[in-house]
């Protein structure tokens, strides 16, 4: 209830105080001031008032500050009722005795805490009722107005504000006289029937009327002594369908009455529109009451906004929180934190419309210190403009390499949760994604490299990319390879000279080859599929036999193996570039494949993403050149070489030269395409499994995110046609699961019906109008609509029937707005081929007869 939540955040105020007042003792034991809460959260205010001729006064102190909603618009409204209250009551001799009471504020907390009271008790129903009213709240409140040192001023405009409130309800009232006009229970607008009468002026009357009021009463006492038929054939046909007109009044009065009605209505207009402007100044001179800067010295900001959904006895709760650093907010939900807006807010919060809405609203003191370096905009941008540019840069790039490094130990504390939870096999083992152990070498430069993320994408996709080449290193050995790839020529296929990015000053190579490992150094061969043998030496330290088993690693060893002869020639910089050319020419061959039913090459590697969708060349060679920086190539000495002098390049390359911020987005839009494909075949195996709840979450969510990437491009989502028609295959699966529930004899099964509905089924349903509705999403709809629709005429129990009315208007109810619907569990890949592969049998499986797992 969200009366129980505020008494819990009573309690966790009153520990806390306690908890801090054991230190405080320890210091003073007079002085109950100085413990932080109270200092933080508590205030004091002056009430004084009269009651029965008593003048009283007196200070008290407050922590939330409570506040009914019931009768207020705004949140300056609800402070204004709880400041001034007045009553007047009758007393003993029959004369009023007025109660009057002010309450002014004459210290204010740094954290100010407003507690809405959204719930009263109904006395018919015998049960506590949520208020769903709307009530507006800004981001930024003036106190100033009910602070005690501006008492004298306040009550003065408190004079002028009510009296221009006099003047609106005199106003109010003439304007009601002309839209609810007349003197009995049914009342109308007078425009309105003045139209009405004027069009019936107009009205000209047909020829069998003007017939029949052309007869005379000897003529008329003539025809009733006729016989019928005589009477039938003599009588002017009655036309039932003809609209009312007027008769018996000449042309010269119709128009005279045609004339003073058109007067009439067009001064009744006038007068309305004067009114209403009348009104509108009247509230613009309201609002501008309290407008003065001088009542603008004392701002608080919004913090925290605490929302409800459901009704007073049970709901569901989340809060949004203001990010100073980043200017946003942020949404607490469960276990989930996302970005958010001021528009959701305001959707979630100000109430009206859905069953959500705020019950707690926490405001800061713009006034101090410490709030105010983190909510003045711009004050860290400045701070940072004065330092010199190559501190700037620096600062920078630290930032970068922090966000990295905590991505970096996301994906480590994820892959540890799995190990704990079970224990791998070994093949598990030699396909898990990600590093799970940390190496440094001398020349680690401690960036994190974004493609390196990427690194462990699918196996069986990318192998056919290398078939050629792989084939005869399986079959011959690596030296067959290399001379069957300088025969192919591959840097031919480039669409352009591509190289890695220059350097001003180039690494000097040492002439000849680079030298052999020490003489304790000892190697041992390691299989790489579609690679071959290669020697690793055992000192290699940064060697990771799972990233060197991921698809993209694959793909740089063998370009590595390749660019040997060149190596051995020209030395380690060249050999780089051999490399680099070797790479870019088979990804740029595998990004131009026409792609299947069961294969998106996109999911191979980050780089054929990039070029499908024509990403900034800067980008691509960027990306390219982190795949042979990564620190795992120190297996040998020429791989150590090569990794050294991308290394160096990378450090190279300048803030003109790439732009780091198109680059991130680059790269975290191809995370978000992995995020969607990820809940795409996680929602498609499970509705292969009959899991219709779980796998409607996932894809309803993957085709929300899908529409962020589609919106920038074609080619930067996946299908959403296929995400669409399984999204409504589960809505409809769950829809008929539904109704059987609620047909059910059993109450609890009943219970579970309605709960499917409310939880998920609605909600879906609410976001499937959202935006740019299909044609067959809106014919699944209307199914799911009668479906519920046709228990209105079925004989039911009443405890049924009271159900079928709470939710039926939500069903009808096409507002996306206040639909909150949980994230799914997060599931990244957890093997080297684990999208390619579960994408290959999923697309697959949806065309057969059963359904295809991969594990």
């Amino acid at each position: 209830m969200v009366q129980d939540v505020s008494e819990f955040t009573h309690k966790l105020l009153d520990w806390l105080e306690d908890a801090f007042q054991l230190t405080v003792d320890v210091k003073n034991s007079q002085d109950k001031s100085e413990n932080p809460m109270v200092q933080l959260f508590y205030g004091t205010f002056l009430t004084e008032g009269v009651h029965e001729g008593i003048t009283f006064s007196k200070i008290e102190t407050f922590g939330q500050y409570p506040l009914q909603v019931n009768g207020y618009k705004n949140l300056h409204e609800c402070l204004e009722g709880a400041m001034v209250e007045k009553e007047s009551e009758p007393g003993p001799s029959k004369q009023p005795v007025t109660y009057k009471q002010e309450r002014w504020f004459t210290k204010l907390p740094p954290v100010l805490t407003f507690e809405l009271s959204r719930f009263e008790f109904n006395q018919s129903l015998g049960q506590p009722e949520k208020i769903h009213n709307k009530l507006e709240f800004p981001p930024v409140i003036y106190m100033d107005r009910f602070m005690y040192g501006n008492k004298e001023i306040i009550q003065a405009k408190r004079e002028e504000i009510g009296k221009l409130k006099d003047q609106m309800t005199v106003l109010q009232q003439q304007l009601e006289k002309y839209v609810r006009y007349g003197s009995g229970a049914d009342r109308f607008p007078l425009p309105d029937m003045l139209q009405h009468v004027l069009e019936f002026a107009r009205t000209r009357p047909s020829a069998a009327t003007s017939c029949a009021a052309a007869v005379t009463p000897a003529e008329a006492q003539a025809e009733e002594e006729a016989s019928d038929a005589h009477t039938k054939q003599s009588r002017c046909p009655a036309e039932t369908s003809e609209d009312p007109a007027p008769r018996a009044v000449s042309t010269d009065e119709m128009n005279l009455v045609i004339s003073c009605l058109q007067q009439w209505r067009e001064e009744v207009e006038q007068d309305i529109k004067d009114l209403k402007t009348s009104m509108v100044l009247l509230s613009e001179s309201m609002d501008q009451v309290y407008a003065d800067p001088e009542l603008r010295q004392v701002p608080y900001h919004l913090h925290a906004v605490l929302v409800h959904e459901g009704q007073a006895n049970a709901g569901h709760y989340w809060a949004y929180i203001y990010n100073p650093p980043q200017r946003n907010w942020l949404k607490y939900n469960d276990i989930a934190v996302t970005e958010s807006s001021w528009e959701e807010l305001e959707r979630d919060s100000f109430g009206g419309s859905k069953n959500a809405s705020a019950y707690c609203l926490i405001y800061v003191s713009k006034k101090l210190p410490h709030f105010a370096a983190d909510y003045d905009d711009g004050q860290t941008e400045r701070e940072v403009e004065v330092l010199p540019l190559e501190l700037q840069r620096y600062i920078e790039e630290n930032n970068w390499r922090v966000e990295q490094e905590m991505a970096e130990l996301e994906e480590q504390s994820y892959k540890m949760a799995q190990i704990d939870q079970s224990s791998p096999s070994l093949e598990s083992q030699n396909l898990s994604s990600g590093s799970s152990q940390e190496h440094s070498i001398p020349w680690e430069c401690g960036t994190h490299l974004l493609s390196s993320e990427h690194t462990t994408m699918a196996k069986e996709q990318t192998a056919q990319a290398v078939a050629k080449t792989a084939d005869a290193c399986e079959t011959e050995g690596i030296p067959a390879a290399l001379e069957q790839s300088e025969e192919a020529d591959p840097e031919k296929a480039l669409p352009e000279e591509a190289s890695p990015p220059a350097q001003a000053e180039e690494p000097q190579e040492t002439e000849g080859t680079e030298p052999s490992a020490p003489p304790s150094s000892q190697v041992s061969e390691v299989e790489i599929p579609s690679v071959g043998k290669i020697l690793v030496r055992s000192d290699a330290d940064g060697y990771n036999e799972e990233v060197m088993l991921s698809p993209a690693m694959q793909g740089v060893i063998l370009a590595i193996a390749k660019a040997r002869q060149t190596f051995d020639r020209d030395g380690s910089e060249a050999g780089l570039v051999k490399a680099f050319r070797e790479e870019y020419s088979r990804l740029y061959s595998l990004s131009r494949e026409t792609p299947t039913p069961q294969n998106d090459p996109r999911l191979q590697h980050v780089l054929v993403y990039l070029l499908q969708n024509d990403a900034p060349k800067q980008v691509v060679e960027r990306t390219l050149l982190e795949q042979f920086a990564d620190k795992n190539l120190s297996y040998d000495d020429r791989s150590i070489s090569i990794m050294k002098v991308a290394r160096e390049k990378l450090k190279g390359i300048g803030p003109d030269e790439v732009d780091m911020e198109e680059y991130k987005k680059w790269h975290e839009d191809y995370s978000l395409f992995r995020k969607v494909s990820v809940y795409l075949l996680t929602g498609l195996e499970l509705y292969q499994k009959n899991q219709y709840c779980e796998a409607l979450t996932y894809l309803v969510y993957a085709y929300q995110t899908n529409a962020v990437l589609q919106a920038k491009g074609p080619g930067r989502g996946a299908d959403s046609s296929l995400i669409a028609l399984y999204r409504r295959k589960c809505l409809l699966k769950l829809n008929d699961a539904a109704a059987a529930l609620f047909e059910s004899s059993d109450g609890e099964d009943a219970d579970q019906g309605v709960s499917l509905l409310n939880e998920l089924i609605i909600p879906c349903m609410h976001l499937l109008t959202s935006n740019n509705v299909s044609r067959d999403d809106l014919d699944a709809i209307e199914v799911m609509r009668n479906r519920w629709c046709a228990y209105l005429g079925k004989d039911m129990g009443e405890k049924l029937q009271m159900k079928l009315g709470e939710f039926l208007p939500r069903l009808l109810d096409c507002s996306p707005e206040g639909v909150v619907l949980k994230e799914p569990p997060k599931i990244r890949p957890n093997s080297p081929y684990d999208l390619c592969s579960r994408f290959a049998a999923v697309m697959e499986s949806i065309h057969g007869a059963s359904a295809v797992t991969v594990k």
